[in-house]
């Protein structure tokens, strides 16, 4: 069906993966460090990456930057450590999901499979366009956001974000006064049931209120239900 790339020092670990996904029907392609895989994304179209961080050579976070020069690829990002830290990390390199060792196989071919429906459909792009030729302005225009275009401008330079953080912010944007569950901000706007917990949602809060610096004052939390993107 995919044909997937597995980055992992631990020859077992790549075992394990291209077990399971070759089961699924996958192929696989197998990478040792972090500069071999840079060199095979250069070489080779995949449909999808798994990668792992600490790896000889280069580190996971330095191969998605490189990756993402040359491609838009779905990268799963595999880690020893749990830390915010480096889910925060991943997320700003352009990862599209995280997944902590140990870990089950079995969960993460949903994952994998999950990603995969959500490039092909890109229902959260659907969010963006659900008011076309539409600018929303705040604040006296200090926050401006063109619905169409993806462009966002802060006291009048535009800002530049993750292509989830657009998708997020747009979709808050889009359903601005309306208290939105953890569920439903995973479905929409990640496009599946989301496998695992909700740490990722607030991950891309945190980055998305860092990039909007004094407006991030728009998105309030729910305590135990969500997020509201208020118009105060």
């Amino acid at each position: 069906m995919y044909h997937i790339l597995v980055v992992d020092d631990e020859a077992r670990i790549r075992s394990i993966i291209k077990k399971y996904a070759e089961f699924e029907g996958h192929q696989v392609t197998e990478a040792a460090d972090g500069m071999e895989a840079v060199l095979l994304c250069r070489k080779n179209k995949y449909d999808l990456i798994i990668m792992d961080i600490m790896m000889p050579e280069l580190d996971g976070f330095s191969a998605c930057r490189e990756i993402r020069k040359i491609s838009a690829t779905p990268i799963i990002m595999l880690s020893a450590r749990g830390e915010e830290y480096d889910r925060i990390n991943g997320f700003e390199v352009g990862i599209d999901d995280y997944v902590v060792k140990p870990f089950s196989p079995k969960e993460l071919m949903l994952r994998l499979d999950a990603i995969m429906k959500r490039v092909k459909s890109s229902p959260a792009d659907s969010a963006s366009n659900t008011k076309p030729n539409v600018i929303i302005e705040l604040d006296n225009g200090g926050l401006k956001a063109d619905m169409t275009a993806r462009l966002v401008f802060i006291d009048g330079e535009r800002i530049e974000m993750s292509p989830k953080e657009y998708d997020l912010f747009f979709y808050l944007l889009s359903n601005r006064n309306i208290a939105l569950s953890r569920e439903k901000l995973l479905c929409e706007v990640w496009g599946y049931d989301f496998y695992g917990d909700a740490r990722t949602l607030d991950t891309h809060i945190k980055l998305l209120r860092k990039s909007l610096g004094r407006y991030s004052k728009y998105i309030v939390t729910l305590r135990g239900v969500g997020y509201r993107f208020e118009e105060v």
